[in-house]
């Protein structure tokens, strides 16, 4: 799938089947083996969802798919995004590396899992939600990480 998230191991498909459609398997294709992209997309675009990489360039230092051997060589410019995109008030991170990325920028500290943090980027106030990784590797069981990410997704 030439999106966020391909990999059939990784839950973030699975923690949004079940916020927003009660079945972890609700955004997988069982008959393809993937994930289902254009009901994926239909779903972001319902509920107002943008999806963005804090890396704009990164150089994988091993072959695997490890933040922690992940240089980011250009990070994303977050204030030029707002700018173009005003409306965002809330972004969240998943995972320690993509959530330090953002939170050098508004320079604060990098906020604990579940607990969000009002910054600046740019001219921006926004709300920063460091969310667990979805990566099978993360000890979490789903339905643990479906609740942490719950009220970032259905919070006003």
């Amino acid at each position: 799938m030439p999106f966020y998230y391909p990999n059939k191991t990784n839950d973030f498909w699975r923690v949004v089947g079940l916020i927003f459609m009660g079945d972890r398997d609700a955004l997988w294709n069982a008959q393809q083996q993937r994930f289902d992209l254009p009901l994926i997309q239909q779903l972001l675009t319902r509920h107002h969802i943008a999806l963005w990489d804090t890396g704009m360039a990164v150089r994988r230092l091993k072959d695997n798919a490890s933040d922690k051997f992940l240089e980011i060589v250009e990070a994303i410019d977050l204030a030029s995004l707002l700018d173009k995109h005003p409306t965002i008030t809330r972004v969240g991170t998943t995972g320690e590396k993509a959530t330090s990325i953002i939170a050098q920028q508004a320079g604060i500290d990098v906020p604990a899992i579940g607990h969000p943090m009002d910054c600046t980027i740019g001219s921006h106030i926004i709300t920063l939600w460091r969310l667990p990784s979805t990566s099978r590797a993360y000890p979490l069981p789903l339905d643990k990480k479906a609740d942490a990410y719950r009220p970032f997704f259905t919070c006003d």
